[in-house]
């Protein structure tokens, strides 16, 4: 689909060209477009965007200075994107410990539409690590437009099949898109969107990354003039600590430092709007493994009205050499699915992963379709000869075909790491595919997962695309105490596939418990079962309690040097964090995945609440677009006032607003169709059948005969070469003679006289 999004775009900028200013109205024109085959990310939006949806290229025009313009016949298909001028931009962030929430506001012109005709505006919004829509309001004249989550009921299952992907849905796994409809020429559209993304956590700071660069052709026709650029960032870390600024892209000036808490503006006029990401980062610098116990009360509006904790914990200025040795088993998927790029871009990962370990560090491959291959019988010492002898092995071994068998596998690499000791046993599992026994496995996981003091195998899961079941990814990593990522670009799979092995990589503290919960009157955690805390980011447990907390809560562990590790932390309560928005996502994620292994439709409906009063979707709440027509309420007020009868003031509210279902937007529980025929992630193609086949022929000839006259088919056929031609000259020829030859029969041959 991004694809399919930069090429539209790049028609859009071409169609511009017809745009006329004015001799007196100087404008930067686009700049040269990186050519197609090379590169489609130079067209995707790299900040919010709104492109005007033109289907028929002769309504394009300037609205305020009509031109004359040659006429166009036919129409784009696909529709072209023209990005829309933006006349004003803001932005406000609020860090809230590993958590950011974005509110971005701006104002967007319809500059290239006739004032006397409309077209539809798609919004385009790319969004930081792990990003999540939360919502989008939109003010027209007469109109408003604003996105709400409703419940998969019987009803909205009945309006699937007019929902279109048109109307909305994700370019790629970090671009969400919205279309707004019929919007007239000249129209100024002013947008409010909101959206949630993590803080990547490196070498011991906090990043934010914000998509905030705009291309030249969205700066405002005419003078150069001067235009107000606002961003405002507020970080709240932990209560009591203290933050250090390390970088930022833009001029932040402080305005507000507590003990925990900063607030920064970065408010100035520019002559162009900004071509460099905003990037933030900070420090709570901390010497050791430190954290906090946060407590939050219910609101009144709650459907849980239990009692929120959020445990925060901090690997703190942990040096590598204070990591766990690893014996890790490299499960991964050869299957049909994966070949071209993927299984390229696989075996590169891997090879990097190995090239990383230490020579103390024990390693195996197996690799996996309907059959397994094992690069060794015994766990291998991670030396140098070993590391290139594998890796040779992996060159080739790893040719992609056949089916999808992950059981087997993985019980085999959990059965040989099971007699691990003085290290932490990993099984790093990589799959594109559905199995049938998936919960079977996870049965099969749990009876592994002795209770104990020794440091059972930890299953790290990584997700390929949109075929795989990643709520059954997730649910074996929580089972064994591991982690979970997915790449659903099929690009960002060998960096995303690195970073979740640089996780497994540098654990420092193992088999944590919290003996709080044993004294509660009632407690829910989220994940069940800890994790282990890694060097690469902070870990972070969630829940709902009843009873009383104490003053302090020990947090114990194993350490790298197996010694017992034990830490105070002290309760303190949530003033200015609001735990449930930040715990929001993990806990869906998480209670979605428990209900598809328990099948549990109460565990659904809790999702479903919980996903309602947070804004953050689900896997059973949609988005839909509710649109408020403000002439069509004065004129029937008016009508209402005048009548003594009139309907209760809840169905005069419906009745008010008009509901767009947009597609869902989850990402599903697998394709066991799409595995077992061995479906490239992403490839949602299908080959026609021979009916199909002649429909859609019948429907090109049908559409030659309104093209042939446009200047499309003048500008194609100034492009043919002398031989293609030649050759369709022929064609003609030849098919005029059989039309000839058929005349003649019919009338000369027949035997008819008249």
């Amino acid at each position: 689909m991004a694809e399919d999004f930069a090429r539209a775009v790049d028609d859009g900028i071409k169609l511009s060209k017809r745009i006329y200013f004015g001799k007196d109205r100087a404008v930067a024109p686009p700049n040269p477009v990186v050519p197609m085959a090379k590169s489609a990310r130079a067209l995707l939006p790299s900040g919010p965007m709104v492109y005007a949806v033109i289907q028929d290229p002769g309504i394009v025009d300037n609205p305020d200075i009509p031109s004359y313009q040659p006429h166009v016949h036919g129409r784009c298909d696909p529709p072209a994107l023209i990005p829309l001028q933006m006349n004003a931009i803001a932005a406000e962030v609020d860090c809230h410990l590993d958590t950011a929430f974005v509110t971005v506001t701006g104002v967007w012109r319809v500059h290239c539409i006739m004032g006397s005709r409309s077209c539809d505006c798609r919004l385009a919004v790319p969004m930081g690590s792990r990003g999540s829509i939360l919502g989008v309001e939109v003010e027209v004249p007469r109109k408003s437009y604003s996105t709400r989550l409703v419940v998969m009921d019987d009803d909205t299952k009945k309006n699937e099949s007019g929902t279109s992907l048109q109307n909305g849905g994700f370019v790629n796994s970090n671009i969400f898109t919205l279309t707004i409809p019929k919007i007239d020429g000249g129209t100024n559209l002013s947008i409010k969107i909101s959206w949630s993304q993590k803080l990547v956590y490196a070498e011991g700071e906090y990043c934010l990354d914000l998509p905030y660069t705009f291309p030249d052709f969205v700066n405002p026709a005419g003078k150069r003039l001067s235009k107000k650029e606002k961003i405002q960032v507020n970080v709240n870390a932990l209560p009591g600590s203290e933050i250090l600024c390390r970088t930022m892209s833009h001029q932040l000036k402080a305005m507000k430092r507590h003990a925990g808490s900063m607030g920064f503006l970065y408010d100035t006029e520019v002559l162009s709007w900004s071509k460099t990401d905003f990037r933030f980062s900070y420090a709570v610098p901390t010497n050791y493994i430190n954290g906090a116990i946060l407590l939050e009360g219910a609101s009144m509006h709650d459907f849980d009205q239990r009692q929120m904790f959020y445990i925060y914990l901090s690997p703190g200025d942990i040096k590598r050499d204070k990591v766990f040795r690893k014996d890790i088993i490299f499960v991964i998927d050869i299957s049909g699915s994966m070949q071209g790029k993927l299984i390229e871009d696989t075996k590169s990962a891997l090879s990097a992963a190995l090239s990383k370990l230490n020579p103390d560090d024990s390693f195996n491959i197996i690799a996996f379709n309907a059959e397994s291959r094992l690069f060794s019988k015994t766990m291998e010492l991670a030396s140098k000869d070993t590391v290139e002898r594998a890796i040779e092995w992996i060159n080739v071994n790893f040719v992609a075909g056949g089916g999808t068998n992950i059981s087997h596998p993985l019980n085999t690499a959990i059965e040989m790491l099971s007699s691990a000791q003085g290290s932490v046993p990993i099984v790093f599992l990589v799959t594109d595919g559905t199995a049938e026994d998936e919960r079977q496995i996870c049965s099969m996981v749990k009876n592994h997962m002795a209770d104990g003091e020794s440091i059972c195998p930890r299953i790290y899961t990584f997700g390929i695309g949109s075929f795989c079941n990643h709520y059954f990814l997730r649910m074996l990593a929580v089972i064994s105490r591991g982690h979970y990522d997915a790449a659903f670009d099929v690009d960002l799979v060998e960096p995303q596939m690195l970073a979740l092995f640089d996780k497994a990589s540098s654990l420092v503290l193992a088999n944590i418990t919290i003996d709080i919960f044993d004294d509660l009157d009632e407690f829910e955690v989220h994940p069940s079962h800890i994790p282990d805390l890694s060097s690469g980011g902070p870990l972070t447990i969630s829940g709902r309690y009843k009873g009383s907390f104490p003053e302090t809560v020990k947090v114990k562990g194993i350490l790298a040097d197996l010694s017992n590790f034990t830490v105070d932390m002290k309760i303190e309560t949530a003033k200015d964090i609001p735990l449930q928005r930040v715990s929001a996502r993990d806990q869906i994620e998480l209670l979605t995945a428990q209900a598809w292994l328990s099948e549990n439709k109460q565990l659904e409906q809790k999702v479903a609440k919980l996903s309602l009063q947070t804004g953050f979707m689900s896997q059973y709440t949609r988005m839909v677009i509710l649109e408020s027509d403000h002439l069509k309420k004065v004129k029937e007020s008016g009508k209402k006032e005048a009548s003594k009868k009139s309907q209760p003031q809840y169905e005069e509210n419906v009745q008010e607003q008009r509901m767009i279902l947009l597609p869902h937007l989850g990402v599903g529980f697998g394709n066991l169709k799409a595995t077992a025929e061995n479906t490239p992630p992403g490839d949602v193609s299908k080959v026609p059948e021979v009916a199909e086949i002649f429909k859609v022929a019948s429907n090109c000839c049908s559409r030659m005969c309104s093209y042939c006259c446009c200047m499309c088919c003048i500008d194609c056929c100034s492009r043919m070469n002398n031989q293609f031609a030649t050759a369709l000259t022929q064609l003609c020829i030849g098919l005029g003679c059989f039309g000839c030859l058929t005349c003649c029969s019919e009338i000369c041959c027949s035997g008819n006289d008249g």
